[in-house]
């Protein structure tokens, strides 16, 4: 959907997973889109890189998240929650579902 404004279609998955669910991982991504690795790791090297993203250490994991300082931030944000909008409703559900623990042994669904 924003393909043709950022330019690749793994730019627009790494910015929409990111935006939704606050940070995530370069294999998260991928796996969550089915996508190859690879595209996904250059898009957040290059978007780190020019200021868009910010990214820290977990352990071994590298995190990223949208650069808090980055000077257009609001408008971006307000750009992908608009893209959001028009998703299918099931990939924004899944999109915006983040379980991130296990749950608790014998808690009922």
């Amino acid at each position: 959907m924003l393909e043709p404004i950022l330019g690749s279609t793994s730019r627009e998955r790494v910015l929409i997973f990111l935006f939704a669910r606050g940070e995530g991982y370069p294999r998260e991504i991928a796996r969550f889109f089915a996508a190859d690795l690879a595209p996904i790791q250059r898009q957040l090297i290059k978007l780190e890189i020019n200021g868009v993203l910010s990214s820290r250490l977990a352990g071994r994991t590298r995190l990223y998240s949208l650069n808090p300082r980055y000077p257009f931030k609001p408008e971006l944000e307000g750009l992908l929650a608009k893209a959001l909008e028009f998703y299918p409703p099931d990939e924004s559900a899944r999109l915006l579902l983040n379980r991130r623990r296990p749950r608790r042994s014998g808690k009922p669904l």
